[in-house]
Parts: C-alpha cells; sequence; structure tokens
C-alpha cells in the first residue's frame, strides 16, 4: 500500500514537470510573429523534452522510493527469519523435551475439545493400542477415559481433579497406577489461561522413591499400632536413647508419674524411678551378660507407693524396659503365708492325725491330733525325727500292731516314699482301736499319713447291717408291693406282696433280675402298655436331677393301683404300688360329674359370646345409623325427630357399653382378656374418665370434686380400663347420689402403691347389701331412680385383680359409699390374668364408630373403652 502511494505522488510531480514547460511555451508562442510555422514545432519538441525530463525525475524518485523500501523490508525479513529461527529452536527443544520422558500433555482451551500432545506410544500403552494422538480427538477421547486403563479408584480421583481444575483452575498432583501396573504421574494446572494436565510415566527411581515412601508409610503405621499397642498394656514401658535420655513412654507410664500424655514425659524427662534404683539397674546390667532379670523396686506410682519389677535390657538404639506392679502379688504371697498359717491352725484343730515328712523322711509338720494320738514327747517331735525312728519308738511303746516280722512290715511302710499312688491301709492296734492310715506321696517329695480312727465308723456299719436286715424284715411285712431297683437298673430289694400281685416267682426275684424283665413280666396284667416306659425312665435315667415319677395302672382284673418311683441316694429307685380301685371309682363318678358341669359352663359362656355379638352387631348398625340421621346428611331433621334420633343415640350407647360389659366379663372367665400395660399419668387418666361424666353431672346437679396431688405421678397399668374402672364408679356414685350433693375422686401414693377412690354423699349402702354388690347381675336401687344391669362393679373388682389390686367398699345407710381400688406398686406376675385363667384366647372384638353428635353419650363410651 505504500508503494502504490508514493508511485501516485510521482506520477503526479511528472505530469507538473511536463505541463509546466508546455504552458510557458504556449505563452511565449502567441508573442513571436515571424515564426509562425516553427511555433508547432517547438511546442512539440517542448513537450517531448517536458515528457523526457518527467519520466527521469520520476525513475528517479522511484528508484530512491524502492530502495529504501527494499532495505526497510529487507531488514524486517532479517528479523523474522531470526524470529523463526529462534521459535523454531524453541519448538525443537520443546520437543526435545517432551519427548524425553515417556509423557502426553493434554491441554483444553475453554470448553472446546482437548489438544493431546506428547509420546504416542506411551499413549498407545497406557489406552492399549490407540491411533496416532496428535491431531486425532478420538484418539484423546480415548485417552481422557481413565476408567479403561486405570484402577477404579483411581480412575475416580483423576476425573474429581480433572473437572475441579477445568471448572476453578486447581492444580493438583497425584501418583496413580494403571490397570497394566505401570506408575503413572499426573500433574495439573492452568498455564496461560489453558488447562493443562500432564500423565508421565515414573522412573524407576520414582518407583522406587514411591516404592520407599510406601515402606516408610508402613514402618510408620507399624509404629503406630506398635504404639497403640503398648499404650494398651497397663504397665510402664519406656525406651532410653544411648545417652540415658527417655525417648518413648506409653500412657500407663505417663499415669504413672502423672502426666498429661506421653509427649510431655518426653519433653520434661519425668522419670518413674529415683536415681537410686536407675543406678541400681545400670550396675545390674554391667554386673550380668546374661539375659537381664527383674529387679523388684519400690516406687510412687501415681501418687501411691507400691512394689515394681523393673526390667531392663539393652537395645542397638538405647534400651528399653518395662515396669510390672507387684503390689498385688506380694499381698498375695502374704495373705498365702496368712492362709498357710491358717491351714495349720485348723489341722490342729482336726480329729484326724496328720504327719508330713520331706524327702530324707524327717519330719517337717504334725497337728495336734498326731501328738494325741501316738502320746509321743513334743520336744521329740520337734527334733523333726526320721519315719523309722518314730516307728521305733511306737512299737517299744506296745502301740503299733503286733507283727511277727516288724522289720519286713516296716520296710513295707517305708516304701509308701517311693510309690506313685496313695496307699490306704488298716492299723488294728493292741489297745483295740482300728486305724485307717492314709499315706501320699507329695509331688516334691516326701509323704503325708492321715491317720483316722474308724472303730467307731466299724460299730456303725455293724449296726447298720442290723438296720438293714429289719427293714428287709418290715418290707416284707407290708401289703403293698414295693421294689427297690439298683442304679444299674437290677432289683435288688422286692416283698412278697409285689410278687403275689404281678404273678412273679419269687425265685425269678431273688435272681435280681434287670428292670426289662421285671416289666415284660408285669405288662402282661395290664392293658395300658404306655405307662411302663415312664417307670422304665424314672429308673434307668441319665438325667442330671433325678425327679419322682407317679402314674396309675389298670390291672385286667379291674384293679387300679397309683404306682409311684422315687429316687433314693446312690442311684437306687423306690417303686411303690398302692391299691386305690375304690378311690379311684369315686374319683371317676366326680370327675364324669365335674365334665357335665364343665361343659355347662362353655355351653353358657358360648351363649354369652354369640348372644351378645348378635345383639353387638345390629347395634352397631343403628348408632351409625342414627350418627347420619343426627348429622342430617340425607335431609333435614324437625326438633322432634332430632330430639328422637338423640334419645335413639343415648339409649343405644347404654345398651352398648351393656353389652360391652358382659364380653369383658366373658373375655375375663375364658382367661382371654389381657392387659395392655403401660406407663399412664394418674392425673390425666382420671380427667379423661371425668369427661365422660360431665352431662350427666350437670343434668343431676352434682358437683364433683377432684383430689388428685400433683406429685401422684404415673402408674404402670392399662390406661383405657382403669379410666372403664373410674367411670363404672362414677356412673353408680352420680347415680345414688341426690340433686345438690357432691361426689369426691381421691388418689393416694402410699408406699409406691396407688389408692383410686370415688366417695359419694347418697343414702349409702345397708350391711347386707355391700356382700352381694360386687356379684354380677346384682342391681339394688336403694330407693333411688338408679337402674342398671348389676355389671359395673363386678368388672371394676375384675380389672382391679387383673392388675394385681383389690377393691375395699365402705358405706353406712345415710352417710353415703366410697369405694377404693388398690393398685401395687410392681405389676404382679401372670401377664395380666386372672388366677386359674387358661391360655385359650376369645376371637377379638370388632371395632366400634363410636362418635355421636350425642357429646354424653361418646364421652360414655369413651370412658367405658
Amino acid at each position: 500500500m505504500g508503494l502504490e502511494r508514493a508511485a501516485r505522488v510521482l506520477t503526479r510531480a511528472g505530469v507538473l514537470v511536463i505541463a509546466a514547460p508546455l504552458a510557458a511555451a504556449a505563452e511565449e508562442a502567441p508573442s513571436s510573429g515571424a515564426g509562425s510555422m516553427l511555433g508547432p514545432m517547438h511546442t512539440h519538441n517542448a513537450a517531448g523534452l517536458a515528457v523526457l525530463i518527467g519520466m527521469t525525475v520520476f525513475a528517479t524518485i522511484l528508484s530512491l522510493l524502492h530502495m529504501r523500501e527494499r532495505g526497510r523490508w529487507m531488514r524486517r525479513e532479517r528479523a523474522l527469519q531470526d524470529a523463526l529461527a529462534a521459535l523454531s529452536g524453541a519448538h525443537d527443544r520443546a520437543e526435545m523435551l517432551l519427548h524425553s520422558e515417556r509423557q502426553v500433555l493434554i491441554t483444553w482451551a475453554g470448553r472446546g475439545e482437548p489438544a493431546v500432545e506428547g509420546d504416542a506410544g506411551f499413549a498407545q500403552d497406557l489406552r492399549g493400542g490407540a491411533a496416532d494422538i496428535r491431531g486425532a480427538q478420538n484418539g484423546a477421547r480415548r485417552l481422557l477415559a481413565f476408567q479403561s486403563w486405570l484402577a477404579a479408584q483411581d480412575a475416580q480421583l483423576l476425573e474429581s481433579a480433572v473437572a475441579s481444575l477445568r471448572e476453578r483452575g486447581t492444580g493438583f498432583r497425584m501418583n496413580l497406577r494403571s490397570l497394566a501396573g505401570r506408575y503413572i504421574e499426573a500433574q495439573g494446572g492452568a498455564v496461560g489461561g489453558r488447562a493443562l494436565l500432564r500423565l508421565r510415566e515414573t522412573t524407576e527411581e520414582r518407583r522406587e522413591l514411591i516404592e520407599l515412601r510406601g515402606t516408610l508409610e508402613e514402618a510408620k503405621r507399624g509404629f503406630a499400632a506398635l504404639a497403640g499397642l503398648l499404650d494398651a498394656i497397663p504397665q510402664p514401658v519406656w525406651h532410653r536413647a544411648p545417652d540415658g535420655r527417655l525417648a518413648f513412654a506409653n500412657t500407663a507410664y505417663a499415669a504413672a508419674v502423672e502426666a498429661p500424655n506421653r509427649e510431655a514425659v518426653v519433653e520434661s524427662g519425668l522419670e518413674l524411678l529415683d536415681r537410686a534404683a536407675r543406678e541400681q539397674i545400670a550396675r545390674r546390667q554391667a554386673c550380668s551378660a546374661a539375659r537381664p532379670q527383674p529387679l523388684r523396686l519400690s516406687a510412687v506410682v501415681a501418687g501411691a507407693r507400691r512394689t515394681l519389677d523393673v526390667c531392663e535390657s539393652e537395645t542397638e538404639t538405647g534400651r528399653v524396659g518395662i515396669a510390672v506392679d507387684v503390689s498385688e502379688l506380694e499381698s498375695v504371697r502374704a495373705d498365702l503365708q496368712r492362709q498357710m498359717d491358717a491351714n495349720v491352725r485348723t489341722l490342729d484343730q482336726l480329729p484326724t492325725a496328720v504327719a508330713m515328712f520331706d524327702a530324707r523322711q524327717r519330719l517337717i509338720f504334725h497337728n495336734a491330733a498326731y501328738q494325741r494320738l501316738w502320746d509321743l514327747d513334743p520336744a521329740f517331735l520337734d527334733s523333726k525325727p526320721l519315719d523309722g525312728e518314730i516307728l521305733d519308738r511306737l512299737r517299744a511303746d506296745r502301740k503299733l500292731p503286733e507283727q511277727a516280722d516288724f522289720r519286713s512290715w516296716k520296710a513295707e511302710v517305708l516304701a509308701a516314699y517311693r510309690a506313685v499312688e496313695a496307699t490306704d491301709t488298716p492299723w488294728y492296734l493292741p489297745d483295740g482301736r482300728t486305724l485307717r492310715v492314709l499315706a501320699d506321696p507329695n509331688p516334691q517329695g516326701g509323704l503325708t499319713y492321715l491317720y483316722q480312727d474308724v472303730s467307731e465308723s466299724m460299730k456303725l456299719a455293724s449296726r447298720y447291717d442290723a438296720l438293714m436286715k429289719e427293714q428287709a424284715e418290715t418290707l416284707e411285712a407290708l401289703k403293698e408291693p414295693v421294689a427297690v431297683f439298683a442304679a444299674d437298673g437290677r432289683l435288688t430289694v422286692a416283698n412278697r406282696a409285689f410278687a403275689a400281685t404281678w404273678r412273679i416267682d419269687p425265685a425269678t426275684l431273688a435272681g435280681k433280675p434287670y428292670v426289662d424283665a421285671v416289666i415284660a413280666a408285669c405288662r402282661t396284667l395290664t392293658p395300658d402298655q404306655g405307662a411302663w416306659a415312664g417307670i422304665r425312665q424314672a429308673i434307668t435315667g441319665l438325667s442330671d436331677s433325678r425327679s419322682g415319677h407317679a402314674c396309675r395302672l389298670d390291672m385286667n382284673d379291674g384293679t387300679v393301683l397309683d404306682c409311684s418311683a422315687q429316687p433314693l441316694p446312690l442311684g437306687a429307685t423306690l417303686l411303690t404300688f398302692i391299691d386305690v380301685t375304690a378311690s379311684a371309682n369315686v374319683e371317676r363318678a366326680l370327675t364324669e360329674k365335674n365334665d357335665a358341669l364343665e361343659r355347662a359352663s362353655q355351653l353358657r359362656d358360648t351363649f354369652v359370646h354369640h348372644v351378645s355379638y348378635e345383639l353387638r352387631s345390629p347395634l352397631t348398625n343403628i348408632i351409625g345409623f342414627t350418627q347420619l340421621l343426627g348429622d342430617e346428611t340425607v335431609g333435614a331433621l324437625n326438633e322432634r325427630q332430632r330430639e328422637y334420633s338423640e334419645h335413639i343415640m343415648r339409649s343405644s350407647a347404654a345398651l352398648l357399653v351393656i353389652i360391652n360389659d358382659i364380653l369383658d366379663l366373658a373375655s375375663i372367665d375364658a382367661g382371654s382378656l389381657e392387659l395392655q400395660r403401660e406407663t399412664i399419668d394418674v392425673r390425666a387418666t382420671v380427667e379423661a374418665a371425668v369427661r365422660g361424666i360431665e352431662d350427666r353431672l350437670a343434668e343431676s346437679h352434682i358437683g364433683l370434686d377432684l383430689d388428685v396431688p400433683d406429685g401422684v405421678g404415673s402408674v404402670f397399668a392399662d390406661g383405657k380400663r382403669v379410666r372403664q374402672i373410674l367411670f363404672n364408679l362414677l356412673s353408680n356414685a352420680v347415680g345414688f347420689s341426690e340433686s345438690g350433693q357432691h361426689v369426691r375422686v381421691e388418689a393416694r401414693r402410699q408406699g409406691g402403691a396407688l389408692t383410686l377412690s370415688v366417695i359419694d354423699q347418697g343414702r349409702g349402702i345397708p350391711a347386707e347389701v355391700i356382700d352381694r354388690v360386687f356379684d354380677r347381675f346384682e342391681s339394688n336401687t336403694l330407693g333411688t331412680k338408679h337402674r342398671g344391669v348389676g355389671l359395673g362393679l363386678s368388672i371394676v373388682r375384675s380389672f382391679v385383680e387383673l392388675h394385681g389390686g383389690r377393691v375395699e367398699i365402705t358405706s353406712a345407710p345415710g352417710r353415703g359409699t366410697r369405694v377404693s381400688c388398690f393398685f401395687p406398686a410392681e405389676p404382679s406376675p401372670g401377664n395380666g390374668q386372672l388366677p386359674g385363667a387358661g391360655p385359650e384366647a376369645e376371637p377379638a372384638r370388632p371395632s366400634t364408630n363410636r362418635q355421636t353428635p350425642d357429646n354424653r353419650a361418646a364421652a360414655s363410651l369413651e370412658a367405658a373403652e
């Protein structure tokens, strides 16, 4: 563009140069009159000359400008060539640096596609055969699929780091491991507004460094685990540097020196042992080249003087030591010594003579009974004589059994020192006594003698034999069959009545047959074979706790026997039979009568259940339709219809309460009603029951007083049944009260037990009626307008007894009535069932929607439930 402008300037200048002579010539031509012919020629020459001169000037100027611009462009070209050479060198150096290692560079510029550069072979190794990565977006995508060539956890970490780099420019550096087992270093950062990811395979030195780091981390973890293990040891443990300073101490050491932590112990150099103790340990180590032995020292541990077994040993890095608290061991040792002294005193109190000899056969201990038995001189016994010397002295005093060859007998006695098992030998002394001599070898050598005077035992054995014979004769005289079986199941004793009843040959019984043979002989006389299995089990059973067995046997001739198998000592069993034919006949008659009565009772209960349910089902429909009428959902009602609807609702509610009471009584009788115990607030429960009777109180103009202290607390009971109890009591109180009177509800705590009382000011109950008020269907109006079926108080007593409590009623004519319900502090056993109730369960009653527009009926139903 500069050259074009210069050419246009020069052109204008040449035209001006040519035009100037032409103009001059034109001005001169008219003034020359004589040379009119020569004028055109001069004009033409002048024009050519001017053109020539202009062209010369133009060429000169153009040449000058060309030379100037050429020099400038040559200088610029040389600068560009120098820059190109520098860039080429820089590119070559970058390529050299890039390819000096196995690495790949991935860059992102904004949201565009990534650019990948680097070692294509390394990329192929990572990706497993990918194409050339340079300029190939598909290869870049494959390389960025980290899950395909990295472990799952490393791939997830790298993806998260790359996302953070591209979004916020957060740099990172991490070491990864490929699926092929190679170590990859990933480094990310923001360079020149671009996100750069560098993937480089670490060198062998780097891999070794990583392995060393892993080894170091594992060593650190091992050291931490060792430190944790040492901290878990309750004994103080420490490590000293070669110069004697503390280098490590566990938590027990810190606690022993009352330091906040083990770091404070090392920093402050707190010592558990004083200087004298440490010097003593050092001298012990210097003198002993063998394995160091624990040194027992005294030290202050956590402010208390304790006895420690301290052991220090040399290591390559110093010395390690541990202190074991043996204060309790010393205390136990002292207790053991005291116990041994006590045992010695106890042995002195025993009537059995005891003498202990060591391995050299010298007397080392004897109790007072030994000295009394042989009447030996105490000074002689204290001199620790040999066993043979004592035998010689006793023989000289004629206190040993008479022996024809005393030397041989003495050798046999002393041979017990070399025996392995204890020997038990009777000695018959000249004075008529019999001694049981037990010689027990000691594990450390020596012998322990136990001399027991069994003279009385032998006399008792003789008396026992005589007694056994007497008992045998007694059994023979009994009319009831009796047999005794030993622990091995064989018959040892059987009287004549047993053989006669079961028609067994006495000779067979005398042969002590096994229980199976006896049972086989008896089974032929009884039609019921199943009872004998229980008898055999009672005789031969191997259970840990033996128990008796009783059964009844019916014989073919109509005789009924009650069989009883009772365990005896030493595994024996006593088998007895009693003829209960007469009583069995009476019992059978009574059982049949009782079965008839139970069937009648069951029939009554079934009738009550069916009738109650059959009444409740249509009653539920009546209540539902009456509610629909009362809500006027099917049409408006006039005043009289509304009044009739309310009467129907109240009557239906009262009838439903009666049916529910009957069902509750039937459930209680069947034993299927269980309490749903929970912790209930007493005040809230009383207030809930009172809400169900408020309308009746208002209609009857009767006041209500609540005496429930704030601290009455709660009780573990069935809240629904407690409300039903209070509702029934309040209903009775209102029914028997006159207008203007008051009904009072009290709640009291006595030793954890709860007492709920309802008191009215009515006419009271005569003494002859009080005993019957809790009976079912017992209704007494006592001259009032109160009417009922007589189930309320019966249900109250049943529910209170289900809770393990009781009901008391206090009344007198003209003084009102007080009914008190006592609930125990703890629930009674039996899971809320009355005593004697069986496990049979009554089917659950269908629930009824009792929401009615009549507040009194609804509240009554709620309290009743």
